[in-house]
């Protein structure tokens, strides 16, 4: 069974300093219809102006990753960790009990592009904790990256939650293929570009939720970023 979320029907506000995109139901944006798939709760497209961002607020229960495509987004949290994350690193908080977080586009002149993934955690109250990691854009190039997994296989970033996420990348006519154990089910966001999976053609913004497929056939239309939420 596949499921298509189009670019255009997502939540969207522009706030001026902020123009966002929810795939799922966030904040001011709610949609019954679409609460979330199996542990994954938020995926927002966000671009922040610059000096603008995010003041302190909380979290809680909740498994964070933050991904910047274009310019570099500031962190400080109640932990202690203060850093900057740039394109090719991925960053992973277990909210757990409580913490506070900012972001911030410390940039004068350029906007940041970034992608926030909110899943469900295995339990709740969880020991709050903090990961930062770069990742090689030529092993993403040549096959899907695991950046993001409950084992931290191949170096992933933790997550409590039996979850792995992938990041690859594509260039015009190139072709990926990833192979679902029995039981899973999958979640592709197009982050840029267009691509071809299992015969629909899927654009910038979109998303393919899958379940009960064994094989997910992707051939890139244009250069291409994508992520890949295999779920339990």
């Amino acid at each position: 069974m596949q499921m298509i979320r189009r670019s255009g029907e997502r939540g969207h506000f522009d706030h001026g300093w902020l123009n966002t995109y929810h795939t799922f139901s966030f904040a001011d944006y709610y949609d019954p219809k679409n609460m979330g798939f199996r542990s994954l709760r938020v995926i927002n497209d966000d671009r922040v102006a610059p000096g603008r961002g995010f003041g302190m607020h909380p979290h809680r229960d909740m498994e964070i990753v933050t991904i910047v495509l274009d310019g570099q987004l500031e962190h400080r949290d109640s932990m202690g960790n203060g850093e900057v994350i740039h394109p090719d690193e991925v960053q992973c908080m277990t909210a757990g009990t409580g913490l506070l977080h900012s972001e911030f586009n410390p940039s004068k002149s350029e906007p940041v592009h970034l992608y926030q993934i909110w899943l469900l955690p295995e339990k709740r109250g969880l020991t709050p904790s903090y990961g930062q990691k770069v990742f090689e854009p030529a092993k993403r190039q040549a096959a899907w990256q695991r950046i993001a997994s409950h084992s931290g296989l191949d170096g992933a970033l933790p997550i409590h939650q039996n979850a792995e996420l992938w990041r690859t990348t594509l260039v015009a006519g190139q072709s990926r293929h990833f192979e679902f154990s029995p039981g899973r089910h999958g979640w592709l966001q197009v982050m840029t570009g267009s691509v071809n999976a299992n015969g629909t053609t899927l654009t910038a913004g979109d998303g393919l939720a899958l379940s009960d497929e064994s094989r997910l056939q992707i051939q890139a239309d244009q250069p291409s970023e994508l992520l890949l939420f295999d779920l339990a």
